[in-house]
């Protein structure tokens, strides 16, 4: 398995690609933006071999990039189901404030939900339903990483005031993720990489939640 950082966009947020190195196989995490490195970056993978498009969330700063790559691609894209009608509102999406317009339109091929599974060759991509950041947020678990989007964060979390955020569902599911055996290594939607380990001991944001753990699901 390896593990690709394209970082873009305004903002700026980390795109990744994830590729199951035995075959070629691999899959866009959060293609943010449009840009002529990842355009590259795809083609010199093969634009066939790219089969998936996996969205944390749906906010335009994740999924800009989308329309142009699936039409070069063909690739399947993955969002959770409650966070499909950001895909076509630019106030959800932030778009119109940030842009004054709406982001490329593209299809959704696949809704998701939590617990669901994605296979990516010999991959198994776990699909953790993480909302706080917008009510349809989601980590994707596989192999020893763990794409966090705008859920988790180096020493932080996403915000939880646009619209459909909560702070309330934010803490439970950084204690969800905080709550996973083992340590990973974290991919998140903006900043340095990080590790789960590291966020237990030192993100005050999961401290905050432990107290109140018991009353958040």
């Amino acid at each position: 398995m390896k593990v690709t950082k394209i970082p873009g966009g305004p903002l700026p947020t980390n795109c990744y690609l994830l590729t199951e190195e035995q075959s070629g196989l691999t899959a866009v995490v959060d293609p943010g933006f449009e840009s002529e490195n990842l355009t590259e970056r795809v083609l010199a993978l093969g634009k066939d071999q790219v089969k998936l498009i996996l969205l944390t969330h749906a906010h335009f700063d994740h999924i800009t990039g989308v329309a142009k790559l699936k039409e070069l691609t063909g690739a399947k894209v993955y969002l959770h189901s409650e966070d499909l009608p950001f895909v076509s509102d630019g106030v959800l999406n932030g778009s119109e404030a940030f842009y004054g317009t709406k982001i490329p339109e593209f299809q959704v091929d696949v809704p998701m939900s939590d617990g669901d599974e994605i296979k990516l060759g010999s991959l198994n991509i776990r699909v953790l339903h993480t909302p706080g950041h917008t009510i349809g947020g989601c980590c994707f678990l596989v192999g020893n990483a763990l794409f966090t989007g705008d859920t988790l964060m180096q020493l932080s979390c996403g915000r939880t005031d646009f619209p459909t955020g909560s702070y309330r569902q934010m803490l439970g599911s950084l204690q969800k993720l905080a709550n996973l055996p083992g340590n990973y290594h974290l991919y998140p939607g903006h900043g340095a990489e990080s590790t789960l380990d590291f966020e237990r001991k030192n993100n005050s944001f999961i401290f905050a939640g432990t107290d109140t753990h018991d009353t958040l699901h």
